[in-house]
């Protein structure tokens, strides 16, 4: 029998930048863990909103808790990005406006 998160979660090289994804879809199990996790929805409201079923989005979250220090050091590595990438902004509009 096929394992059942193989059925809704997928990686593919060149797609989220080869990260854990629903299958068939550019949503990230990182984005479904950040939606429940980090700003409280629910997985009803996640499949509302997104266009996926129930099990698809209970399908990401048994991923993250599978392998949770792989996703989570996948989103501290995108949130250090983030924070890189706004302090090159902020310097250069320093530079601009002479601030």
């Amino acid at each position: 029998m096929q394992n059942i998160l193989s059925q809704h979660i997928e990686s593919t090289p060149g797609v989220c930048g080869g990260k854990p994804r629903i299958a068939g879809h550019r949503i990230s199990v990182q984005n479904v863990v950040i939606w429940h996790e980090r700003m409280g929805l629910s997985a009803d409201a996640i499949a509302d909103e997104y266009g996926l079923t129930l099990s698809q989005v209970y399908a990401a979250l048994a991923y993250y808790y599978d392998n949770r220090a792989e996703v989570d050091e996948s989103i501290r590595a995108d949130e250090d990005f983030v924070a890189e990438l706004k302090k090159g902004a902020r310097s250069k509009i320093k530079e601009k406006t002479g601030g």
